[in-house]
């Protein structure tokens, strides 16, 4: 599925990213691919806190799907760019990807439940489902 990704967030490789052989320990991805999604609310007008404290939501990954195609090395510059490429009720299905320069790393499918104060799938506030919609 060709999806646009319109969000960049760049992000250099520490050496707290790398594992015994120099390369990125592929959990790592996963914490690069949730900062981008952070930024990316931030991006809308809106921070994790903020989307808690206004509309009494929050989100959690509920599934994700992840290609390894080529290693990051400590020290290289990368690129977490994210879409969207499914708005549900109560959900969203996000298309994230890791660049070093042109070269795409790896890929992710993820999917996000938006849910209540007590943990409960809910509809996505109109709002917010508006701003991702412009992100499709």
């Amino acid at each position: 599925m060709m999806v646009s990704l319109p969000h960049i967030y760049p992000l250099r490789v520490y050496y707290e990213d790398t594992d015994a052989g120099g390369i990125v320990y592929y959990a790592n991805y996963l914490k690069f691919a949730e900062r981008a999604r952070s930024e990316l609310l931030r991006s809308i007008g809106s921070g994790n806190i903020e989307v808690m404290v206004e509309f009494g939501v929050s989100f959690a990954v509920s599934s994700c799907a992840i290609k390894y195609r080529r290693p990051a090395k400590l020290d290289d510059m990368l690129e977490v760019r994210t879409g969207v490429a499914k708005i549900g009720g109560a959900t969203m299905t996000m298309i994230q990807e890791v660049y070093r320069g042109s070269d795409r790393l790896v890929e992710m499918n993820v999917q996000m439940a938006c849910l209540n104060k007590v943990g409960q799938p809910t509809r996505l506030p109109q709002l917010i489902r508006d701003s991702f919609s412009s992100l499709a």
